[in-house]
C-alpha cells in the first residue's frame, strides 16, 4: 500500500453499493430513511452496550467537566448524551452527514448540530478537548485522512475515543455474533420497524464482518500522528480505541 493510498475499514460491499465513491451516497441515504426508527432497532442491536458503557468508557479515557467535545457520526446522540452529563450540554457538539439522524437528534437533545463529513470537520486546528465516535468508524471512507482530519482538529494532548462492535476472536462467540447480528437483528429490525431498517442492519453484520483488524485500525491511528494509542475489549466483541494529539504539533 503506498502513502497515499485510500485506507477504507473494509472492501466494496457489493450488495449495497458498487465502487468506493458510491459508499457515502448509499450510507447517507440508508440511514436518513431509517432515522425514525433507529433508537428502537439500535436497542436489539447493541447487546446491552447502553447508557452505563459509553459513559463509562468516556470517563475511562478521561473525559471531563467544561471540556469541549465533538461527537462525530452522532446520530440520534446516544454518544452525544452520556458526553452531555459529563462535559455539560452547552460543551458536546454532534456531527453527522445524515439530515435524518441530526433532526431526530435535535428533538432529544440540547446541543449544537452540524452536517458534516468525518474526514471534512468544520473546526479550526486545535479548537476541541475530546472527540468521540461510536459505532460508525465501518462507514468511513478512509480510516486515515479520517483520523488525520481528528488530530488536526484536537487541541495538543486532546482525547480520541472510538468506540466499536468487531470480529470475536473466539470461534463460538464469532458463530453467535454471525448468527444474532447476521439474521435475529435484521429479521426483528424488519419486524419493529421498516424493511429499510432490515437492510441496514444487514449492513451493519456486513461491515462487522469484513472490517479490518483491530491492529490496523492502531496503525491508522498512528500513522495520522496520534500518540498514545491503545485498545480496550469489553466481552471479547466491544473495542474501544482511544488515543491522544501530541503535546506539540507535527
Amino acid at each position: 500500500m503506498t502513502d497515499n493510498a485510500a485506507r477504507p475499514p473494509h472492501p466494496v460491499l457489493s450488495a449495497y453499493y458498487q465502487d468506493p465513491t458510491s459508499r457515502q451516497g448509499f450510507v447517507q441515504s440508508i440511514f436518513d430513511r431509517t432515522a425514525r426508527h433507529y433508537d428502537r432497532i439500535n436497542a436489539i442491536f447493541s447487546l446491552g452496550s447502553g447508557r452505563w458503557y459509553r459513559g463509562w468508557m468516556l470517563r475511562r479515557v478521561g473525559l471531563k467537566p467544561g471540556d469541549k467535545v465533538l461527537d462525530v457520526a452522532t446520530g440520534t446522540g446516544l454518544v452525544a448524551r452520556e458526553a452531555a452529563r459529563i462535559a455539560g450540554a452547552r460543551n458536546v457538539i454532534g456531527l453527522d452527514m445524515s439530515a435524518g439522524m441530526l433532526a431526530q437528534c435535535r428533538q432529544n437533545l440540547p446541543i449544537a448540530l452540524v452536517q458534516a463529513d468525518a474526514q471534512r470537520l468544520p473546526f479550526a486546528d486545535g479548537s476541541l478537548d475530546f472527540l468521540s465516535m461510536g459505532y460508525a468508524l465501518r462507514h468511513v471512507s478512509d480510516l486515515r485522512k479520517t483520523f488525520i482530519a481528528y488530530r488536526r482538529a484536537l487541541k495538543p494532548g486532546g482525547t480520541v475515543l472510538i468506540l466499536e462492535i468487531a470480529r470475536a476472536k473466539s470461534p463460538a462467540l464469532q458463530a453467535f455474533l454471525k448468527f444474532y447480528l447476521g439474521r435475529v437483528v435484521p429479521m426483528l429490525s424488519g419486524i419493529a420497524a421498516t424493511k429499510d431498517s432490515r437492510k441496514l442492519m444487514e449492513y451493519y453484520w456486513d461491515t462487522i464482518a469484513e472490517c479490518v483488524p483491530p491492529e490496523e485500525i492502531m496503525q491508522n491511528l498512528r500513522d495520522a500522528g496520534l500518540e498514545n494509542v491503545r485498545r480496550y475489549t469489553s466481552f471479547g466483541v466491544f473495542y474501544a480505541y482511544a488515543a491522544n494529539a501530541p503535546h506539540q504539533s507535527t
